[in-house]
């Protein structure tokens, strides 16, 4: 890697890590805890104040399950990725569909059936912007003060600095669902071309 191309990658190093912890739902807190790394530490090397020694990305990397490589934004793209799906404390299923490796992420996710009406959503608020798709069942969004149920083909966008969270509104099947997340406020541009014989007049 070329001196311009380190620089890069370290500049770019922060973003990605704060992505990878944000797809965790993780709190700086939290890995600081599971880490030993400080607060500070991780708070500067996130906002590009301080650059990451080996050792700190090697416990940040096997905290956030993903390689240097990713982090680094070398990982070999030879193809179409595939990973094995995280799981939670909640039971949610996570496939990621993109690496880390800067731009938009795309997840897949699956919320378990449930017996009962589950309670509020636990809210989390962060950097970036978010886009969900329903593709099956009915998902439970609280974001901010509001409280909106999604059914297959709905489709939400929020920014994500405000307090979100979701849960299978249930009682009965899964829930399927698609992230886009942008964790530097990326956005889709939509590029609907005009239909036949219908041109500018």
């Amino acid at each position: 890697m070329t001196d311009d191309g380190t620089a890069a990658a370290m500049a770019a190093m922060g973003p990605r890590l704060r992505a990878a912890r944000e797809h965790r739902g993780a709190t700086l807190t939290g890995v600081s805890r599971a880490t030993g790394i400080s607060l500070s530490t991780l708070s500067r090397i996130e906002t590009g104040r301080r650059r990451p020694t080996l050792e700190v990305l090697l416990r940040l990397a096997k905290e956030y399950g993903v390689s240097l490589d990713e982090l680094a934004g070398t990982a070999p793209e030879s193809g179409p990725r595939i990973s094995t799906s995280q799981r939670f404390a909640d039971d949610k299923a996570v496939l990621p569909l993109t690496p880390y490796v800067g731009g938009l992420h795309a997840h897949k996710h699956v919320l378990p059936p449930v017996e009962e009406p589950p309670g509020r959503p636990r809210q989390i608020s962060h950097d970036g912007h978010e886009w969900l798709c329903v593709l099956y069942g009915r998902l439970w969004l609280a974001l901010g003060e509001q409280d909106l149920i999604l059914a297959a083909g709905d489709v939400a966008e929020f920014d994500t600095r405000t307090a979100h969270g979701v849960a299978n509104a249930g009682p009965g099947g899964p829930v399927e669902y698609l992230v886009l997340f942008g964790p530097q406020g990326e956005r889709l541009r939509q590029r609907t071309p005009s239909a036949p014989g219908r041109g500018a007049r």
